[in-house]
């Protein structure tokens, strides 16, 4: 999922409070929010009424907890990486403030923390699968493909679209179509996505000496490459529609959401610039926040408590 953003000037300075606020940072708070929000919309949808809160609140804190583990492993790998990017330079890990081992004992508390959580309040098969996205985008994603493949962000976004699929694993202790719809969702957004950040920091990202597609395929096969992944993504947002899973509510959202984020794409493609691929990333966060949000309306509308 997307980047985080956070002030470098309240991690400079000094005493215990900037030190916990440089850990803090390194979890990635605005990608760990997205995550958990996406979890418990997984968990909401799993069941007609109110799901069990006895298992929504450990779910959704042992949820945040691997994947504040898994963004702190990310700065680790990445300090090299990230001291050379301008947006990423601020970083305790890239500017030395915190160690390799600090950031690793963290790193590996919250995960165990966080698993210890779903295996004795939810189930096993929620911790599983949760430890597993851990390493696929921990160790997979960060530290084989991305330095790898200009598709890693394709290949190692499965583990960016899990959250609903953990939600309802969660709740029902079961993977349903269901969940496996709202996954596919999430895997065809992130490409135009994170590819329509990449344009814009191209530079930063040639620095940094990932193969990230806008570096090794140029601009314009990277904005063709976003708009066809935004048509494909609007036709599988269709999908929840089309086996009765939603109705009208979510449809109309769907179609108008969609309509936008593909003009975004289309505009990005026939007339580039940095200030049109920002405001299509910008968009393409709130695009996926009101997506789900409307699924989850047209949930409770259609199936009333």
């Amino acid at each position: 999922m997307s980047q985080t953003l956070a002030s470098p000037a309240l991690l400079n300075e000094g005493g215990s409070a900037s030190r916990i606020r440089q850990f803090y940072a390194l979890t990635k708070p605005r990608v760990v929010q997205l995550i958990v929000f996406c979890t418990v919309i997984g968990m909401l949808l799993a069941e007609p009424g109110w799901p069990d809160w006895a298992l929504v609140v450990p779910a959704s804190l042992g949820i945040w907890l691997v994947a504040a583990a898994a963004a702190a492993f990310n700065c680790l790998v990445e300090r090299t990486i990230d001291a050379r990017m301008i947006r990423t330079a601020w970083r305790a890990t890239a500017r030395g403030q915190l160690t390799a081992a600090q950031t690793l004992v963290f790193a590996a508390v919250l995960c165990a923390a966080g698993s210890a959580l779903l295996y004795v309040f939810v189930n096993p098969l929620t911790m599983w699968l949760t430890f597993a996205t851990f390493v696929g985008y921990a160790v997979i994603y960060t530290v084989v493909l991305k330095p790898m493949t200009p598709q890693n962000i394709v290949i190692g976004g499965a583990s960016g679209a899990m959250p609903p699929v953990l939600g309802w694993v969660a709740i029902r202790g079961e993977i349903g179509p269901e969940a496996l719809m709202l996954f596919l969702i999430i895997f065809l957004w992130t490409p135009p996505h994170f590819w329509a950040l990449a344009l814009y920091r191209v530079e930063d990202y040639r620095k940094s000496g990932l193969p990230m597609l806008p570096v090794t395929h140029g601009s314009e096969f990277t904005r063709l490459q976003v708009l066809l992944y935004t048509l494909v993504l609007f036709a599988a947002t269709m999908l929840p529609f089309a086996i009765g899973m939603s109705g009208l509510i979510y449809l109309i959202a769907a179609l108008g959401l969609g309509a936008r984020f593909t003009a975004h794409a289309w505009a990005l493609w026939r007339r580039y610039s940095d200030a049109l691929a920002r405001k299509t990333f910008r968009f393409s966060i709130v695009y996926l926040a009101l997506l789900f949000a409307a699924l989850l309306a047209d949930h409770y509308v259609r199936a009333p408590l």
